[in-house]
């Protein structure tokens, strides 16, 4: 039995990177999967090398900024309607700022929230009613191992991770009783479409990018966005239904450096 077999799934960020990683693996495992992105043009192309892969595939696709609250409801209506059910939600979507804290203006910083934390909580507060008819429904955030360690230089990325984290166990708390479970995962360096872009952006080449992580993991390298995948499969599975209210490090050691 694949393990997400007869379940439904909505993904957002999911044209790339992480997301894309965890709409193979749940395809791969039998989900019928819904990506969201803003990218419609990258959601195609990831749809079409899913469908290439999992030719059983049950996919389908919602263009939107996850800021959006009303694109939010169309997105989880959309789901409903094509897939019938809507039984995991894995809040992925981010966007990030280079900033330093103590000069960061109010629009940046309204700007990453209306993304990384507002976005969440859209997705969230659609999803949830759908979820909890589910009977086993699962809420996967992925925050950032940055949320519980710190660093400089993206202190507004690194905030709204942590508020992400606070989510996570507040809505553990509140949906326990209608059997939804709430969990985190929490990233290190992973090697995404996004970091080979800004490598080659700044005429860097892939041998050089991998040397870069070998001191901010225990593993001195990055994660591949298969092995941050696989953590969030399990939480969003039912092998995980004694899990809720928990972040999970997907670091390579970094938080006990």
């Amino acid at each position: 039995m694949k393990r997400l077999a007869g379940k439904s799934a909505l993904i957002t960020g999911g044209a790339a990177g992480i997301g894309k990683a965890c709409a193979l693996l749940f395809c791969t495992e039998g989900a019928a999967v819904t990506l969201v992105d803003t990218d419609a043009q990258a959601l195609e192309l990831t749809v079409a090398a899913i469908r290439a892969q999992v030719p059983s595939a049950k996919l389908t696709h919602f263009v939107a900024n996850v800021a959006d609250k009303e694109l939010a409801d169309a997105a989880v209506r959309h789901t409903v309607e094509t897939h019938a059910t809507l039984d995991i939600l894995v809040n992925n979507a981010a966007m990030r700022n280079y900033s330093p804290a103590s000069e960061a203006t109010l629009e940046e910083w309204q700007t990453i929230t209306a993304i990384n934390l507002f976005g969440a909580t859209n997705y969230c507060r659609a999803a949830l009613p759908h979820l909890r008819l589910s009977g086993s429904g699962a809420i996967v955030n992925v925050s950032s191992c940055y949320a519980v360690t710190g660093r400089k230089g993206m202190g507004l990325y690194d905030a709204t991770k942590a508020a992400q984290l606070a989510l996570t166990r507040t809505l553990a708390h509140e949906e326990a009783p209608h059997g939804v479970r709430v969990n985190a995962v929490c990233p290190g360096a992973t090697l995404t479409d996004f970091q080979l872009a800004k490598a080659k952006a700044g005429a860097k080449s892939v041998e050089q990018l991998m040397t870069e992580r070998q001191d901010t993991s225990l593993l001195r390298r990055w994660a591949m966005p298969e092995e941050v995948a696989y953590p969030v499969l399990w939480l969003a599975s039912g092998e995980a239904s004694f899990m809720t209210g928990t972040t999970v490090m997907v670091d390579g050691g970094l938080h006990i450096m």
